[in-house]
């Protein structure tokens, strides 16, 4: 499922080092923030033996207060494999060299934005979880200001704005489709994303407004979901019917011509 995002980002190399500068910069480095502490918030309540960040785009260690102490980050190119945090692989997104079933939980951080195959890269998760494993899903929300700031700037080539930014609405469909339960969600930075220091402090109020007149219309969400068990319905055995002991097509002896053969001398 290729999806046609109407902008070009260029390489994906590129993509992923043209972002990893945005968020060292404002207002990037303010979103980086903000999701470092929804996610120091989220991740210790997830235990397990393995978790896994697909894709890297930050230069940070978004899985720093995770508890579970094997932390991978497999990475779409050498580049961000170099720039990894912790313990970093070369692999693609859709097409993960992981076995099935094997890991606890996989982060999503903003890696379905630019990726050709976003649905795919889900699938992905879904198969290397074990049943009952968590997926945390990053992305930026179309219906937002931040929405309206890339339909202005998307014609630049550059990320974010470039990347297919994916509604909360379409991130949850593809979850139920690929059987997994919503757990929670949230939307963050409602103020737009400007570079002006001054500017963005007075605007502070917008986030507590944000929260409560409009919750799903921040800049950026989270969503955690969690990989339903598949349940196994019984299956009644089917009767086989009696087994012929005369061939097919002979006429069968009835109960009363069979006693009479068996009396006679």
């Amino acid at each position: 499922m290729r999806h046609n995002t109407g902008y070009e980002c260029g390489p994906p190399h590129a993509v992923r080092r043209l972002q990893r500068a945005w968020y060292r910069l404002r207002p990037g480095q303010w979103l980086l923030e903000t999701e470092c502490a929804h996610l120091a918030e989220l991740l210790p309540d997830l235990f397990g033996y393995h978790v896994l960040q697909v894709g890297c785009l930050v230069d940070v260690d978004l899985l720093g207060s995770s508890r579970i102490t094997h932390r991978v980050v497999l990475a779409g190119d050498t580049e961000s494999v170099g720039v990894a945090v912790v313990p970093g692989v070369y692999a693609l997104p859709d097409a993960l060299p992981i076995a099935a079933d094997s890991v606890d939980v996989v982060v999503l951080a903003h890696t379905l934005e630019f990726e050709a195959d976003p649905h795919g890269v889900l699938r992905e998760a879904e198969r290397v979880l074990i049943p009952e494993g968590y997926v945390v899903i990053l992305g930026f929300n179309p219906w937002s200001l931040w929405g309206l700031w890339r339909l202005v700037l998307a014609r630049r080539a550059r990320p974010p704005w470039c990347g297919h930014f994916l509604s909360l609405l379409r991130i949850k469909d593809w979850l139920a489709l690929l059987g997994f339960d919503i757990v929670s969600q949230r939307s963050y930075f409602f103020r737009p994303p400007l570079r002006h220091v001054g500017v963005m402090q007075r605007l502070r109020f917008m986030e507590t407004l944000g929260a409560r007149a409009w919750p799903t219309c921040g800049g950026a969400y989270l969503v955690l979901a969690r990989k339903r068990v598949a349940t196994l319905t019984p299956i009644k055995p089917r009767w086989l019917a009696p087994r012929r002991l005369v061939p097919a097509g002979m006429p069968e002896a009835s109960a009363s011509q069979s006693h009479r053969e068996t009396a006679s001398p």
